[in-house]
């Protein structure tokens, strides 16, 4: 029971600490997610309409950058498509 609970307050803060980095800049959220210590953190990158090849690529490498610059590499970058129209990608980075 005591495990329970404790895996359970666990779960929620690292839920908050990980629903607290979408809608951030990428440097804010890189920067947070450091200060948190967390090993693995997956962000939301917006397409903005208008721009969605140029910037996508721009978007996408600000924010590798960001995460880079606090130890971070890519694990996953997966687009996100809704009525065959690119939203956005979800941009997952991990600490080696």
């Amino acid at each position: 029971m005591r495990r329970t609970l404790l895996a359970l307050v666990l779960a929620a803060a690292t839920f908050a600490a990980h629903a607290a980095l979408f809608g951030k800049k990428p440097e804010d959220a890189a920067a947070e997610a450091a200060r948190a210590g967390m090993t693995a953190v997956t962000i939301w990158v917006d397409v903005n309409w208008g721009l969605r090849t140029q910037g996508a690529a721009n978007a996408l490498n600000r924010a590798h950058q960001a995460f880079a610059a606090h130890g971070y590499r890519v694990l996953d970058v997966e687009p996100y498509i809704e009525n065959n129209d690119l939203v956005g990608f979800f941009v997952t980075y991990q600490k080696p």
